[in-house]
């Protein structure tokens, strides 16, 4: 921890994806199932992914390096209303973590490469946790405002709506 509570977190690896830009990126790994690319973890936590290579899908935890400035009210993909950033995944967030679960294809040394890609070339990886479906709860899902228009997320890609520079 840091001061006043604060925390710094250091990346421990880069995505290197197909997209350069968040414009046509599929906003959720659903859109790019058949879309692969490289997870090149940093020399010094390779050790770290010992043993990952029997799992078939991993959350990738993710910084939005590019999104744009913070916003507590955002235009949702899917929407033409603001809604509270809590209850989207727009990328222009207080703390611009992303989320993603992903294929795991395959490893080599301090490589994954990964299939169901939504994020952009030089996305720097915070964490990587297995996908274990008995530890998910079996519970009553609600989507809130979503409800209605989530069977085919499929098709949806990124326009130029949460833009941003570096982070």
């Amino acid at each position: 921890m840091t001061e006043a509570g604060r925390y710094a977190f250091a990346p421990i690896g880069v995505v290197r994806s197909p997209y350069t830009s968040p414009e046509g990126m599929p906003i959720q790994p659903v859109g790019a199932a058949a879309v692969t690319a490289e997870v090149i973890i940093d020399d010094a936590y390779a050790d770290g992914l010992d043993d990952l290579d029997g799992f078939s899908h991993i959350y990738m935890l993710y910084l939005f390096h590019r999104a744009g400035p913070v916003s507590l009210k955002v235009v949702p993909f899917m929407d033409t209303i603001g809604r509270g950033v809590f209850s989207t995944r727009a990328p222009n967030r207080p703390n611009p973590i992303g989320l993603s679960l992903t294929r795991l294809v395959a490893r080599a040394g301090n490589t994954l490469t990964i299939a169901g890609v939504d994020m952009l070339d030089g996305t720097p990886v915070l964490d990587i946790k297995p996908y274990v479906p008995a530890l998910q709860p079996d519970v009553d899902v609600r989507i809130g405002w979503m409800e209605g228009r989530s069977d085919n997320f499929a098709g949806l890609a990124a326009d130029g709506r949460f833009r941003g520079g570096p982070r």
